[in-house]
């Protein structure tokens, strides 16, 4: 149970205190309504005695009374209504709220740290699991606890707003102060007109409220002085007359209003009202008006509740209560409507024009000490030495009609001494509710003798008098009388100063039991609980405090079961083990109830603090719940924020939820989302939570997308997105770079060289900003994973980007643009119109930039619309996604737009001893290119290029360059890790047309039919090593590129010729091909370009000759000469599938 401002001890004292009625002149009251306040407001901050108070008990016994405090009410003549006071109620705890910025307060219990009074109210909230440090925590410390205002301002004015009843008198008025004024023309006549009125309303049939507790009630004679305005001497005199007649003891004068209205403003007077009138209770009714007797309504007039004294009094008014601004139009009605909501409103509006009128405006700090004493003077000499006197009278009475000849304080102790006579259970006992005492009956006079001791502490005759009453009612089965017997009995023990008896918990159980299910009064049962729970809170019984509170929650009355289950949570944190996860249940609970009462920031609160403890253990169906709840609850208060935080929760956590269920969480979402965007049409654009995006999956392509094959025309592989990454190629053509790049600049690598990375991803260099060519496409692909089971449709989807101009060519930079996806002119942006993701699927999107300016290009995120697709449920186990596929979509026309950050982390540094003792990560730049200026722009084509080759078979193919930009390119070369493959046609290549039309001109070989039947070939070599390049020097690996004029101009292609020879072994093998160019003007970020190509031969074995010469031993020729050779030549076929044919050798 949550930890109270007061004592339980305080806390009941104050809640039973001796009652004071007030009866005014239309002339006092006029007096007081100058400092907007009635007679019982002005009084009541000085209610509390401070200093101690002494009394004599039956048996003479000096008795010292603490702290004590009366109450001084305005006299009501009708009973408050149930349907009143329900709305009162709700109107106190709704006004109660957790104050705006206060230090969180935290209760440490087990593994959590749980944040209790936080007033942000947020799904995410703080979270922590030392769990070692709260265990010492708990070990050595006390409990924390926190407080609930609320509750203790429900507790308080449900208390005072307990109608009197007959079967008990702590509510019952025990005297009267008749005010009037000094400068009325009669005082002393008014007075009696007064007295004849209080006894009109205590004596007559026509009233049967209020009560009084006994027929002779004392009255006390108050007149009212203004100082400001009043004669002194007259008041004065009036005053000793008043002596005469009523007695020293029976009157006072009191003077108030000596402050001058035309005094220095800048005075500051404390205002010890506002506390008071801020609370709504019972008594604090505006029904003073310019009449001389406010104490009367009609009968048709229902009681009515007010909160303060109205700013506006008009002259004339009849003489009925006012209308309360909640009054109900149907008692009965529910108070979980939209009326009711407003209601609240206007009754915090009101609040609001109350608190900005200053209270007590013509008084001084000397009237302040004034009404003190005036106080304090009818304590003690009126109030007191009245109830002393009625208690002996009590006591007497008691005494001859039992026949006893001692007091009842001395016998008691014999009766209890005596044999006990059991007691019946309470399901024995018949309920006997038409049973009444009448009001001389001694039953009653015992407990009015109770009540009277429980009211100025007695406590000890107190409990001796309740015990008496309780047996004689429990023998005439009065059970109502009985359970109020024992209920004041236990709370009697309790009070006893040194605890000389232990506290009855059950004769509290038995009354709890009695009012609920006998009697049918929850009202006194409610009651009985929070006095017993506060009591046996004090006593660390958090265990039997807590189920007391949870037996009376109930059906009839959501506000009281609410604030019980909430109490009854915090019982259960505060036990020695506390029971954490009793507490986020019971919190939940109450913030059900609380939202059925129409308590909506309650009820958030609850689920918010039960957060706590269901966040993050796996629980995902409560958390799915909770945060549902928390996020429609803050929905209705209009915290978007909030409510678009906890829908946030719903949808990005792994839900086990069916598809239905996903569904509707994500159309409230988007519902909530719509209202957000709404409000602020002109602000940023939203993070959306839907669908995840894998940033660290992000890959840029720089350049055009790769052309397909045309006919006998194949492009040059190059790189494309396609393709997976391989980091060993990507070595091999780093290192091809390298290797063209040293030979073009005589051996020498330069300092600022960066190789060219056409395509990026998690596993390539990222560390530097990468260049991209001024009109040439820059594409990313995004990895989307829709995780629910609904399908998801993203509609005008686009890249998000930033944009600085800048001339690397001048010093001035442009200004930078934001978020320019409508801004074509420096960036053009290509938008998918639809783009499905199903249901648990993960789908790429390939987004495209068009710089049009040089500058500095930061790719943020994406943006997009966030729909569903109509009926997108799953039914009958059937998925409506399959056929979701290809084609336009139906959109169920709720649809927000939003945005998602692409933040991609980079590689971990651990590289230095700092970086490997600590968590350092390096840049990823990815996502920030710079637009260089126009560079050219090659394109390769290969014509006739073979697949399949021979072992050392020569075959020609053809090569086009083609120039595709707008600026001229030269200095091609080409380097290869295999030179020996290709070179480029030699000046004995003429057997070979220019311009190739069919594959048998392409090879090296003639082919030679010479059966139909067979594949029986005839080889011929036409080429000779020159042709390959291979001289004396070595095998050369960058190749220059034989262009007309050294120059590629744009638009322009040249064709040449490339030989190709088999490589000499078998298999399969990948020639790469990178082909260098620069642009003939010189720019300062980029020097080059490459171009890569990989051909894949496939190489069969051919024929495996040897040759072997000796002399011939012939005669010599004609001419004399005997050198002849003889050269024998064995051809072997090695070639497992073909027959080969040698028809010449030469």
């Amino acid at each position: 149970m949550a930890q109270c401002v007061q004592s339980v001890q305080e806390f009941i004292q104050d809640s039973f205190v001796p009652l004071v009625a007030a009866l005014c002149s239309e002339e006092a009251e006029r007096l007081t309504r100058k400092n907007n306040l009635s007679f019982a407001e002005l009084v009541k901050p000085f209610c509390r005695l401070t200093s101690e108070v002494h009394m004599r008990d039956p048996n003479n016994q000096l008795h010292i009374i603490k702290n004590l405090k009366i109450a001084v009410n305005n006299i009501i003549t009708h009973p408050p209504q149930p349907g009143a006071i329900r709305k009162l109620l709700n109107d106190v705890v709704s006004a109660s709220q957790p104050a705006e910025g206060l230090v969180a307060n935290v209760i440490t219990a087990g593994d959590y740290d749980l944040n209790i009074s936080d007033r942000s109210v947020k799904a995410s909230v703080p979270w922590y699991s030392n769990w070692k440090e709260t265990l010492m925590e708990l070990n050595t410390s006390t409990f924390y606890s926190a407080t609930t205002p609320w509750f203790e301002s429900y507790r308080e004015c449900f208390l005072q707003s307990m109608p009197a009843s007959d079967h008990e008198f702590l509510n019952h008025y025990v005297a009267c102060m008749l005010v009037v004024s000094s400068s009325e023309p009669e005082p002393v006549e008014q007075f009696l007109k007064l007295s004849q009125e209080q006894h009109r309303i205590q004596h007559s049939n026509e009233y049967l409220y209020p009560k009084w507790f006994i027929p002779n009630t004392l009255k006390y004679y108050v007149l009212l002085h203004d100082v400001s305005t009043g004669e002194e001497q007259r008041a004065d005199s009036i005053y000793e007359e008043m002596k005469q007649r009523y007695g020293t003891q029976g009157c006072y004068l009191l003077k108030i209003n000596s402050r001058v209205s035309n005094r220095g403003t800048d005075e500051q007077i404390p205002d010890p009202w506002s506390q008071y009138l801020q609370k709504n209770t019972i008594q604090n009714q505006d029904c003073y008006d310019d009449c001389p007797y406010t104490v009367i309504s009609n009968k048709n007039t229902d009681h009515l509740i007010s909160d303060g004294l109205d700013s506006e009094i008009k002259d004339g008014l009849s003489n009925n209560f006012k209308t309360h601004p909640l009054q109900l139009d149907h008692p009965s009605g529910s108070l979980d409507s939209t009326d009711y909501m407003k209601a609240t409103a206007s009754l915090q509006d009101s609040k609001k024009s109350n608190s900005g009128t200053p209270h007590g405006a013509c008084l001084t700090l000397t009237d302040h000490d004034r009404i003190r004493q005036f106080i304090q003077e009818f304590t003690f000499r009126g109030l007191l030495p009245h109830i002393e006197k009625t208690i002996r009278q009590l006591n007497d009475q008691l005494i001859s009609r039992k026949g006893l000849s001692r007091s009842l304080f001395s016998a008691t102790k014999k009766w209890f001494s005596g044999s006990k006579v059991p007691e019946k259970s309470i399901n024995e006992l018949k309920n006997t509710s038409g049973l009444l005492y009448p009001p001389e009956a001694p039953e009653l006079q015992i407990r009015k003798m109770a009540d009277l001791c429980f009211l100025v502490q007695h406590y000890e005759l107190a409990y001796s008098c309740y015990h008496t009453a309780k047996k004689d009612f429990l023998n005439d089965q009065a059970m109502l009388y009985a359970a109020g017997a024992l209920e004041m009995a236990a709370v009697s023990a309790f009070l006893q100063p040194g605890a000389p008896r232990p506290y009855p918990a059950h004769y509290m159980e038995t009354a709890i039991q009695t009012y609920r299910d006998i009697c049918k009064n929850m009202v006194l049962a409610e009651r009985c609980v929070l006095l017993s729970a506060e009591i046996l809170k004090s006593q660390s019984k958090y265990s039997e405090a807590a189920a007391l509170l949870i037996r009376l929650t109930s059906e009839d009355s959501d506000l009281r079961s609410a604030l019980l289950l909430e109490q009854a949570a915090h019982c259960f944190i505060n036990m020695r083990s506390p029971m954490v996860r009793k507490f986020a249940f019971h919190m939940i609970l109450a913030g059900h109830r609380f939202s059925k009462a129409g308590q909506k920031k309650h009820a958030l609160r609850c689920y918010c603090q039960a957060m706590q403890v269901y966040k993050g253990k796996g629980w995902s169906l409560a958390e799915d719940h909770i945060n549902f709840t928390i996020g429609r609850q803050s929905f209705t208060l209009r915290q978007l924020d909030n409510a678009v935080s906890a829908f946030r929760h719903i949808l990005i956590n792994d839900s086990k939820q069916p598809p239905a269920q996903q569904g509707a969480f994500l159309r409230e979402y988007l519902y909530v989302y719509k209202n957000v965007t709404q409000l602020s049409p002109d602000g940023p654009l939203p993070q959306l939570p839907l669908p995840y995006i894998n940033s660290s999956a992000t890959r840029v392509f720089f350049g055009h997308d790769r052309r397909p094959a045309e006919g006998e025309k194949q492009a040059a592989t190059h790189v494309s997105l396609d393709q997976e990454y391989d980091s060993e190629s990507s070595q091999q053509w780093k290192e091809l770079e390298e290797q063209i790049v040293s030979v073009i600049n005589k051996g020498i690598i330069p300092s600022n060289f960066q190789p060219t990375q056409f395509c990026l991803n998690r596993y390539s260099d990222n560390s530097r900003f990468p260049l991209a060519v001024i009109e040439e496409p820059i594409t990313v692909e995004v990895s989307f994973r829709n995780p629910l089971k609904v399908p998801l449709l993203l509609t005008d989807l686009s890249l998000l980007w930033k944009f600085q101009p800048k001339d690397f060519n001048a010093k001035h930079d442009g200004e930078t643009k934001e978020l320019g996806t409508c801004d074509d002119d420096m960036i053009g942006t290509e938008a998918i119109a639809e783009f499905l993701i199903n249901s648990e699927e993960t789908k790429v999107a390939r987004l495209k930039l068009f710089p049009h300016q040089t500058g500095e290009l930061h790719i943020l995120g994406v943006v997009y619309n966030l729909g569903t697709v109509q009926g997108a449920v799953t039914l009958d186990g059937i998925d409506p996604s399959v056929g979701l596929q290809t084609g336009k979509f139906v959109s169920n026309g709720l649809s927000v737009r939003g945005r998602q950050d692409l933040e991609i982390q980079g590689p971990r540094l651990n590289n230095t001893k700092e970086e490997k003792t600590s968590i350092k990560y390096g840049p990823d730049r990815r996502l920030d290119p710079i637009i260089t200026e126009e560079m050219p722009l090659l394109e390769v084509f290969f014509i006739n290029f073979p697949t399949g080759l021979l072992c050392g078979e020569i075959r020609k193919a053809y090569v086009e360059f083609v120039n595709v930009s707008k600026c001229p390119l030269t200095a091609l070369k080409v380097v290869s890790k295999h030179p020996e493959f290709f070179t480029f046609g030699g000046n004995t290549a003429v057997l070979t047309p220019l311009s190739p039309s069919a594959s048998e001109n392409c090879s090296a070989y003639k082919t030679v039919v010479t059966d139909p039947t067979s594949v029986r070939t005839a080889l011929l070599s036409s080429a000779s090593s020159v042709d390959f390049g291979v001289g004396t020097g070595g095998q050369p690996e960058v190749i220059h590129v034989p262009l007309p004029d050294a120059v590629l101009l744009p638009g322009a292609s040249v064709q040449l010729p490339m030989w190709l020879r088999g490589p000499d072994e078998e298999g399969v093998h990948e020639i790469n091909f990178l082909f260098y160019y620069e642009s003939i003007k010189r720019h300062s970020k980029m020097c080059h370009r490459v171009l890569r190509h990989t051909a894949v031969i496939c190489t069969s074995r051919s024929l495996h000759i040897r040759a072997t010469v000796c002399r011939s031993n012939a005669l010599e020729d004609e001419e004399g000469r005997g050198d002849s050779m003889l050269v024998f030549v064995d051809v072997e076929n090695i070639n497992t599938e073909d027959l080969f044919q040698i028809n010449e050798c030469c």
